[in-house]
């Protein structure tokens, strides 16, 4: 008969308990881990879905030619990260990520609709001629280089501003003989992003705050602060280019309006506001519950297609750049904004200087989420900033592309100086001629049941 020999039994028996002990305090280990972790994790007092938000902005900055990539691993860390210890404001787990993502889907929607509209809607204007035409008016000295930065601004209030950026950049190439001054780059995007400030088609940030229920008027006033930026950095910008490259003035005598597509840009602006109008006016309950102002644009779009074929083949590219900021605008939504400081007008004045480094659509869609803002000085502090460096803003990384010298921040600090300048004089004169008018937050914040558990029972006796 076969037998265990007693030292080879023990042998045995003191495995097994090594391997039972070993699982039984690595199950405990990780169930107290969990059980730690089941509420607001901080380091150095932030949360950690803030720091993984900066690494994820600061990845943008960084490897700007990567961007969707950066964007979509940020917006998956984070994900993991509440899916795994926090949770979301609408519940643990896989099913509280679906039940935000529910909640989210329209502001989403919408803004992807928006987007990828108000592109076609640019590229119509840029063929309708206008744009090569505007010349015919601008005197033939440095203010002809600044009366061309004021129409950019013009452009921009009903235009996007990347679409104002690159109309500005095309015009410049014509004016100065493809030689054209960084510091005048600068202006270039200041100028598309301060028009875009205090209008709600003007600016994705504004667009934005307009589809979270923010009125049009309440954005009104940043031209207050916009006007006064553009004339302080136009004017040494318009020198700096005139001693660079004076302007060449073209006539364009030979050139016509093609009045098709400026009706098929009046008819797309139209359908998208009064859509807008109409759902806040008179069903305000069920503006959560459909991307109404996309449908709308792209409803128009179709429905003139008769006049002119929009330029599909842009639609690719556009996309990219459109998926890109909807991740940014996605991790903004899964951020704890209840632990963020009250929102203050010296806040919104910072806001501006982070948004020169970091993106401004994710900075804007975390304030939305927030509320409290005075939206006029959000809107002009998040757009105007984001010209101090050229990658602050999208309107900045487009207009770079056709000038590539411009990708230094060296270069762009040195050569527009005068835009950092702006940016505080015309902070200034708002707060002096409007002053910080917050309104009250229009959504009440969401917080996540796990952690509104654990700040219950740490507030418990």
């Amino acid at each position: 008969m076969w037998q265990v020999k007693p030292v080879a039994l023990q042998r045995r028996m003191f495995s097994a308990r090594g391997v039972l002990t070993a699982v039984s305090a690595l199950g405990a280990l990780v169930n107290s881990t969990l059980a730690w972790a089941a509420g607001p994790i901080a380091i150095a007092g932030i949360p950690v879905e803030f720091i993984l938000f900066a690494c994820t902005l600061l990845g943008v900055a960084v490897f700007h030619r990567h961007t969707l990539a950066v964007g979509l691993t940020g917006l998956a860390a984070i994900t993991a990260y509440k899916i795994i210890f926090t949770g979301f404001a609408s519940g643990p787990g896989v099913p509280g990520l679906l039940t935000h993502l529910q909640h989210e889907w329209v502001t989403l929607a919408n803004l992807f609709c928006l987007l990828m509209g108000f592109a076609l809607l640019a590229r119509h204007f840029e063929k309708s001629h206008v744009p090569v035409m505007l010349p015919r008016f601008l005197p033939d000295d440095w203010k002809g280089a600044f009366l061309a930065l004021v129409m950019i601004a013009v452009l921009s209030s009903f235009l996007d501003n990347i679409a104002a950026a690159l109309i500005g950049g095309a015009l410049a190439h014509q004016l100065f003989r493809a030689k054209v001054h960084i510091g005048y780059l600068a202006a270039i995007v200041a100028a598309s992003n301060a028009g875009g400030a205090g209008s709600v088609v003007g600016d994705t940030t504004t667009t934005m705050m307009w589809i979270d229920g923010v009125s049009p008027l309440q954005v009104l006033h940043a031209y207050a602060a916009s006007v006064v930026a553009v004339v302080v950095c136009g004017i040494p910008a318009s020198i700096q280019q005139q001693r660079y490259s004076p302007i060449l003035k073209h006539a364009h005598a030979h050139t016509h309006v093609d009045w098709r597509r400026i009706i098929i840009v009046i008819v797309i602006l139209t359908a998208a506001m009064s859509m807008n109008i109409y759902v806040n006016a008179w069903h305000p309950d069920r503006a959560d519950s459909f991307p109404f102002i996309g449908v709308a644009v792209w409803i128009a779009i179709l429905a003139t297609l008769w006049l002119r074929r929009p330029d599909w083949e842009i639609l690719p590219e556009t996309a990219t750049g459109s998926m890109f900021l909807l991740s940014l605008v996605t991790c903004a939504s899964m951020m704890p904004v209840e632990k963020l400081p009250v929102a203050s007008w010296y806040g919104a004045l910072g806001l501006g200087f982070l948004s020169a480094v970091f993106d401004n659509i994710p900075l804007t869609a975390l304030a939305l989420k927030q509320g409290g803002y005075d939206w006029g000085v959000l809107a002009y502090a998040v757009g105007f900033g984001g010209s101090m460096i050229w990658f602050g803003s999208s309107a900045g990384v487009a207009l770079t592309n056709l000038y590539p010298e411009a990708k230094s921040v060296g270069l762009w600090l040195r050569h527009g100086w005068h835009i950092v300048l702006a940016y505080v004089v015309g902070f200034a004169v708002m707060m002096l001629t409007v002053g910080w008018q917050p309104q009250a937050p229009h959504k009440t914040a969401r917080v996540s049941p796990i952690t509104q558990q654990v700040e219950d029972k740490a507030g418990a006796p």
